[in-house]
């Protein structure tokens, strides 16, 4: 049988003492080096971008995958099967295709529609044609990310909501409470349990998967690298900054994420044994 301590939480992490011993000096390294002082400098611009893609992406692409799982739930057929048919499409096409699709064919395609939609506008005057240079190459990006991980998330929201009894929504439907009271005060606060690490851990993902939207010439951390190492060719030490900020960002983000599961286990135990 398995000890308590198989699962790590209570473990001494000695894993993250030697990674503070390295990031400590790997810092030391920067601030006394000249060139690596250099590439922080010109490759740390890239980081509030990198963050802005990541938050509002995730937020969007929350706020997608929420509405699908409720879709996929529903006791409508036709909404079941179009969540259906939306996560196991998206789920099945890399993230970086789906960049270049919507970068490169969507944005095009949508210009086209807009316009041709708006044509009675346009000729009197009241609004000018689009041009595909109007929309900006950063909320392709962040649109991108928001479809690629709304598939993903929609699934983590579905098993979450499914995970809670039934018969405390019973319960609630005999209390008088609606659907959206029932959804709010019953299944979300209970579903959060279990959607949370999952939750947590595509956002870690998609900090890393941000990278991917350097290929559009977005001016991240990993397109401030590229830019510098190119023009440089100090390609180790360029690239061994980028992945050490990446490091710095994921590994936080990780312990942060832990140690809110670890508070809301201590708030459901005290919960529970309140109720004996």
């Amino acid at each position: 049988m398995l000890n308590s301590r198989a699962s790590g939480d209570t473990d001494f992490p000695y894993w993250l003492v030697a990674a503070v011993t390295i990031a400590v000096a790997v810092a030391v390294i920067i601030a006394t080096n000249t060139l690596y002082t250099e590439v922080m400098a010109i490759v740390s611009r890239g980081v509030w971008i990198t963050i802005f893609v990541t938050a509002v992406a995730f937020a969007l692409a929350s706020a997608l995958g929420l509405l699908l799982a409720v879709m996929a739930l529903s006791g409508s057929l036709v909404l079941r099967q179009i969540a259906r048919f939306y996560v196991e499409i998206i789920r099945g096409i890399p993230i970086l295709v789906l960049l270049f699709y919507v970068a490169f064919v969507g944005a095009p395609g949508f210009v086209v529609a807009w316009n041709w939609l708006t044509t009675p506008l346009q000729e009197l005057g009241l609004i000018e044609p689009m041009m595909v240079r109007d929309l900006s190459l950063l909320w392709r990006a962040i649109i991108s990310l928001m479809i690629g991980y709304s598939a993903f998330i929609a699934e983590v929201f579905r098993a979450g909501i499914q995970s809670v009894d039934i018969g405390q929504i019973e319960a609630a439907k005999a209390l008088g409470l609606n659907r959206w009271q029932r959804f709010r005060l019953i299944v979300m606060p209970q579903a959060l349990r279990t959607i949370l690490p999952p939750l947590g851990n595509d956002f870690v993902a998609m900090v890393k998967d941000s990278s991917l939207v350097s290929v559009l010439g977005v001016a991240d951390l990993t397109q401030m690298g590229k830019v510098y190492a190119s023009g440089s060719f100090r390609f180790f030490e360029t690239y061994s900054i980028v992945a050490y900020i990446y490091l710095l960002l994921t590994v936080s983000l990780s312990l942060v994420l832990r140690a809110l599961e670890r508070r809301m286990r201590q708030a459901e135990r005290r919960r529970q044994a309140s109720t004996k």
